[in-house]
């Protein structure tokens, strides 16, 4: 099974500086809505089997509109939700930059657990749990090979995409996840591969390009090719 991460598009809560969190209010800013009515486009000539999204008002929006294009009618997954910030939610960047906690969520964010809120230990448990329930619900649903899309959090990506290259949480603020940003990881028997992270171009056909047939023996499904090009 293939997986798209898709962020959400650029928020006013990005152009802000604001931490959101679980702000239900937080929408898409003008760009975030040329954005996600780009994503169709993005994502032409791929077959896509499933949208699943975060609750929040600001993942909807983004799907909105490759629902419309492709006739699937999304469906909200409590466990891709943003990380539960606590009292972190709503403050501005530029003043959590000055809490002691800011560095242990940038140097060891296992240990990381925010005030009031949840440990980001917590959100990558939860949000790969989810990716892989529903890889497997979709496998035997479909009966086959099945690309599916995942509009969620940077955060939430981030994580996934750690437990996906078999890199500890620690290392997870290495990786990048940008407003509308798509990130691809395909999960087979015996391990996942990330094929591609935070793609920013405007198509993503070339990052999914099949893998060359091996010649060492090892089944090809289980092969993949890491990164693309961004076209």
């Amino acid at each position: 099974m293939t997986v798209l991460l898709v962020r959400h598009g650029r928020s006013t809560a990005n152009t802000a500086a604001v931490l959101a969190g679980r702000s239900a209010d937080v929408d898409l800013d003008d760009t975030g809505l040329a954005q996600a009515e780009a994503l169709p486009q993005r994502l032409a000539g791929l077959t896509i089997s499933a949208i699943v999204h975060s609750p929040l008002l600001r993942c909807r929006r983004t799907v909105a509109p490759l629902a419309a294009a492709t006739g699937l009618a999304p469906t909200a997954d409590e466990r891709l939700i943003e990380v539960d910030y606590g009292s972190w939610t709503g403050r501005r960047l530029a003043e959590l930059t000055d809490e002691p906690l800011w560095r242990v969520v940038q140097d060891q964010p296992s240990a990381a657990v925010f005030p009031d809120g949840e440990s980001l230990a917590a959100v990558q448990a939860r949000a790969v749990a989810a990716v892989r329930e529903i890889d497997r619900h979709l496998a035997a649903e479909h009966g086959g090979d099945v690309l599916w899309v995942a509009c969620t959090h940077g955060d939430v990506i981030k994580a996934v995409l750690a437990d996906a290259a078999g890199t500890h949480l620690d290392q997870f603020q290495r990786l990048v996840a940008d407003p509308a940003s798509i990130s691809v990881i395909r999960y087979t028997a015996r391990q996942p591969f990330v094929l591609h992270a935070n793609h920013t171009g405007e198509r993503l056909t070339a990052a999914l390009r099949p893998p060359a047939a091996p010649d060492d023996g090892t089944d090809s499904a289980d092969t993949a090719v890491v990164g693309g090009t961004t076209d």
